[in-house]
């Protein structure tokens, strides 16, 4: 009997058209553009983004984070309004501590999520439980999927601030409400069994694909191939043995 397996797309997080053509080039699945040296969600200028967008294949989704921005209705629309105007096919946008999240996403909801898939990226790091609730707000609201992330990148990873349970209802939770779930923040090669064994939709890395593991390095080609051989590539339901076909 085939064992049974989910596909777990990887998202290779990159600065460069260089690195996007290299990430692509080593079997990433979604080539994410973002700015270390700005923050944990740091963007890439317009213009990076547009060129990256054209380098690649039209196959290769391309998502874009739009910066640490506190989420603030107008200021985060402005900001993935103009990251969708660069051909990003996700624009991905970080819930920080401050704002009004629920607001945010109503306001995201209504003016932006009907013409440009959007991701909403949760904080795993912070004090207390995951806001399940804004979970089902982002389904409502339209969103295509939801991650987790860490924003403070001290060595420690999603798997030391989160128990495997939690990640479990978080990804349980974006299910229900009909999201596309993803899983980063430092994630290290040596974890993607136990996390594949959650079964997201996504795992996202930066610092693992990149020289000595330090996300401020560039992109590694060795290091992308160990991540991308520790990923199955193929989907197979039961004893069948076909192959599905899944989208973002």
């Amino acid at each position: 009997m085939t064992t049974e397996h989910r596909r777990v797309r990887l998202l290779a997080s990159v600065t460069s058209e260089a690195e996007a053509r290299l990430a692509a080039a080593h079997g990433a699945d979604i080539v994410d553009c973002k700015n270390p040296a700005e923050g944990a969600l740091g963007a890439l200028p317009l213009e990076m983004v547009t060129a990256i967008r054209a380098a690649l294949p039209a196959s290769v989704p391309v998502s874009a984070t739009i910066g640490d921005l506190a989420p603030e209705p107008e200021p985060v629309l402005e900001a993935a309004r103009a990251m969708a105007a660069t051909g990003a096919d996700i624009v991905k946008i970080g819930f920080f501590p401050g704002g009004d999240a629920h607001a945010t996403v109503r306001h995201l909801g209504r003016h932006l999520a009907s013409s440009a898939p959007l991701v909403a990226v949760l904080i795993a790091d912070g004090e207390g439980a995951v806001d399940i609730a804004l979970v089902s707000a982002l389904g409502d609201a339209g969103f295509a999927g939801v991650m987790l992330d860490t924003a403070m990148k001290d060595g420690r990873t999603l798997l030391h601030h989160r128990r495997p349970e939690e990640l479990a209802a978080f990804l349980e939770a974006a299910a229900a409400a009909g999201l596309m779930a993803g899983l980063a923040g430092s994630l290290k090669l040596a974890q993607i069994p136990a996390l594949l064994n959650l079964e997201p939709d996504v795992l996202g890395f930066r610092g693992a694909l990149c020289r000595s593991s330090d996300r401020a390095n560039a992109l590694d080609a060795d290091a992308l191939s160990a991540v991308r051989r520790a990923i199955p590539r193929t989907e197979y339901l039961g004893a069948t043995g076909v192959e599905l076909e899944t989208t973002l």
